[in-house]
């Protein structure tokens, strides 16, 4: 007995038979006004399109959507940069979703603008009149190139910087302006120095001290009213802890970098201590929070420590994401 064989939809069959459904694209085809005007918007439906609870949802948006984008440099002049942005808003519990294509759209409209903070609290509350929302955030990530001379030699290259510009609109009208910073330093151990100085002089027998790269990342909310450069938060970083990676080095900037390191030993608790003296002075600064990592070379777990300036209702000491600041 021949098996009957089965139409497929959108394939042709074994037998030769066309598919129940034509598939094509009609690249000839333009949307007239009243075509638009006749497609189904999801937000437009019935509440109990609405799946689950009922309830707000406090951040509903995209991210990793990519632009290049200027930012200024505080020497004058701009940059431009490829940019991850997130950009969020809160949803009420009535509303089935959001338009996200609004999001992107509103961006756009300011994809040639110079980014400040300034810019991107314009940026939100098109958001807000866009997507009818109660509050919205956006965040720019990006890599923020700045040179860097060597210790001794004179060469110079290029140092790479993560950073991102965070802005966040509260339902009750609050702009708040965040930036977040990462800096790459070595640490070397004070305890290890001191032991190896210490069979050096006993025994006669030379020992390494053992050091790592370690990664510090800085979050901190601009005053209202103040602007804090990116080269400024480097600055504050590299007076505070003196020993960040090198980008191009001859033999006598390692020498000097082993000396750098052996005149700034350093525990990972040194390490927030040194950069909360110098972020907390900056009356630019309204608050920060300040997570270190120190990547040990001596045991198979990372040393960490995070420390914020203590600011009433402010940022708290609660970080975790201590595996992002693997380098």
């Amino acid at each position: 007995m021949t098996k009957k064989r089965t139409q497929m939809y959108l394939h042709r069959s074994a037998d030769g038979a066309p598919p129940r459904v034509a598939r094509g694209y009609d690249r000839r085809f333009r949307p007239s006004a009243a075509y638009r005007a006749s497609l189904p918007d999801m937000m437009e439906a019935h509440h109990d399109a609405v799946q689950g609870v009922h309830v707000p949802i406090q951040q509903v948006g995209v991210s990793n959507f990519k632009l290049p984008l200027k930012y200024r440099m505080k020497k004058g002049g701009t940059v431009t940069l490829e940019t991850s942005i997130t950009g969020t808003v809160s949803l009420e519990a009535e509303l089935k979703g959001i338009n996200m294509s609004r999001i992107l759209r509103s961006f756009y409209d300011h994809k040639d603008a110079v980014m400040t903070g300034e810019r991107v609290g314009r940026i939100l509350k098109s958001y807000l009149r866009n997507v009818s929302t109660k509050d919205a955030r956006l965040k720019l990530s990006f890599s923020y190139p700045m040179i860097q001379e060597s210790l001794r030699s004179g060469l110079k290259g290029y140092q790479f910087y993560p950073v991102a510009f965070e802005g966040v609109m509260t339902r009750e009208g609050r702009y708040r302006r965040f930036i977040h910073f990462d800096f790459v330093y070595s640490s070397a151990c004070p305890c290890s120095a001191e032991l190896a100085e210490h069979a050096r002089d006993r025994r006669k027998v030379y020992g390494v001290p053992h050091s790592q790269r370690s990664k510090a990342r800085v979050i901190l909310e601009e005053a209202e009213g103040k602007k804090i450069w990116i080269e400024d938060v480097q600055a504050h970083c590299l007076a505070a802890l003196r020993t960040e990676t090198q980008v191009m080095v001859k033999r006598e900037d390692e020498q000097a970098f082993a000396e750098l390191n052996g005149g700034h030993l350093k525990f990972v608790e040194d390490a927030a201590r040194l950069l909360y003296r110098q972020f907390d002075p900056d009356r630019r600064i309204r608050d920060f929070q300040i997570a270190c990592s120190h990547l040990e070379s001596l045991h198979s777990h990372d040393a960490v420590s995070v420390i914020c300036k203590g600011v009433r209702g402010g940022f708290a000491a609660d970080f975790q994401d201590f595996g992002s600041l693997v380098c």
